[in-house]
């Protein structure tokens, strides 16, 4: 890619004694654009354009300034000018992938990688940003880790291309091999959300539970408010039957979605197995609040509820209580 050098005065200077100069308006879009305003390189694009509308470069940045600005069907036009004038141009087939996802155009998006690596085969981008969409926009996994694959050959060491081809074969349910990606992620970003968050996600689906626990632990090292890892905290101290440090972690949990029914419903269960018949009852009843038809139903079976079934306040709460009421009466 070109270097840009001069500067906007100085162009800007230029311009005063060669308005009608290709370059002088090219350069000073340049400038505008380096210096992101945008909507000005747009207009000196265009000027530039006028006097030489077959320069590929113009097209090209003119597009590029579009699609800063959101304006995705007008920087696909320009990207499609510059590549009628170099049609075998890697840049313009690799903006134009990116254009067509933004513009929800999916299966186009991959043509536009495939041209653009028709031209540099072992390119990481267009590797990389292809798996993306296969990954994230079609569900094409299998697509995604091969694309995934091709990019690792290039930066062996990249954390997200080893975290999002975790991602896939997660959603595969190829568990172990998604725990070995993130793993690889790890050691480029070793406090990352992210990563640990799912590592813990794919222990948890492989039964590992007292791992998956350390994950969500060390996801919330870097995000000590997040909801999600308070949660699956809590689930996985319920299954390992550590009640009280459950109840703990859905309290955290609730302070950050206060109106979560799965949180207070868990909770409910867990003081129910510990015998907690008033906080048992408690909780259920701002679950029921916040989704009666629903709990109202699992409670009446549900066998966590065993130490309370002959409550008559549970009975109440899981036969008679109507939603709109807060307090059982």
């Amino acid at each position: 890619m070109p270097a840009r050098q001069t500067s906007y005065s100085a162009v800007y200077r230029a311009l005063e004694c060669r308005p009608d100069s290709y370059q002088d308006w090219y350069d000073q879009g340049n400038a505008l654009r380096d210096g992101e305003r945008y909507r000005e390189a747009l207009a000196s694009y265009d000027r530039a354009l006028e006097y030489n509308p077959c320069e590929y470069w113009a097209w090209y940045w003119r597009g590029d300034v579009l699609e800063a600005l959101g304006r995705y069907e007008e920087a696909l036009a320009s990207y499609d000018k510059a590549i009628e004038n170099k049609p075998h141009d890697y840049w313009a087939w690799c903006q134009k992938g990116s254009v067509l996802r933004h513009l929800d155009r999916y299966e186009e998006a991959l043509a536009s990688y495939d041209k653009a690596l028709e031209r540099k085969p072992q390119d990481y981008w267009a590797w990389y940003n292809r798996g993306r969409v296969a990954l994230e926009d079609l569900n094409w996994y299998e697509e995604a880790i091969a694309c995934f694959d091709k990019a690792l050959k290039e930066r062996a060491d990249d954390y997200w291309s080893w975290y999002r081809k975790g991602d896939a074969l997660r959603q595969l349910e190829r568990y172990e091999e998604a725990i070995a990606c993130y793993d690889e992620a790890l050691k480029e970003r070793s406090r990352d959300y992210w990563a640990w968050y799912r590592r813990g996600d794919a222990l948890r689906h492989c039964g590992h539970l007292e791992e998956a626990l350390k994950s969500y632990e060390k996801a919330l090292e870097d995000k000590s408010d997040d909801y999600w890892s308070w949660y699956q905290r809590g689930e996985l101290l319920r299954q390992l039957g550590r009640y009280q440090e459950a109840i703990d972690s859905y309290d955290k949990a609730l302070e950050n979605e206060p109106e979560d029914e799965y949180a207070w419903y868990n909770k409910a269960c867990c003081y129910a197995l510990l015998g907690n018949a008033e906080l048992a009852i408690a909780s259920l009843q701002e679950a029921i609040y916040l989704n009666a038809d629903e709990y109202q139903e699992l409670a009446r079976t549900d066998l966590d509820f065993d130490n309370v079934r002959e409550n008559e306040r549970f009975k109440a709460l899981i036969f008679d209580y109507l939603p709109r009421q807060r307090k059982i009466r």
